[in-house]
């Protein structure tokens, strides 16, 4: 029988670039050690998109890393829109969800078999 890969959705909501930056060390820490990782932006979080795409800002290039590992399945439509971070997430070609009034879904990925840690 064959172990099967630890399924991880890591959900930022916090605003703060520092508690940001955990969630995308995490992202890149355990994406690396073999484990199958998700990172979805949700809430004051959201506003980190625009933040960090500007290449001088503090932990820039960690996000530009995670963003291009992939890691990043979704940012949350209706708080993008709220905290004026929806045309950054359009611009970076971010997946936009709003499956569950607005929001993505949570639901959808314990369906899937993710557990989900919160941020």
């Amino acid at each position: 029988m064959t172990e099967s890969k630890k399924k991880l959705v890591l959900v930022a909501f916090n605003g703060e670039t520092m508690c940001f930056a955990h969630v995308l060390l995490n992202a890149l820490d355990m994406h690396t050690n073999g484990m199958e990782v998700k990172v979805v932006i949700e809430g004051s979080a959201t506003k980190q998109i625009a933040e960090l795409a500007d290449a001088s800002k503090p932990f820039a290039p960690l996000y530009a890393q995670v963003k291009q590992t992939g890691l990043i399945d979704a940012v949350c439509q209706a708080c993008a829109a709220k905290m004026g971070a929806l045309e950054a997430a359009k611009k970076q070609g971010l997946p936009l969800r709003g499956d569950m009034s607005g929001h993505p879904s949570l639901r959808t990925y314990i369906n899937d078999g993710y557990d989900i840690v919160t941020f």
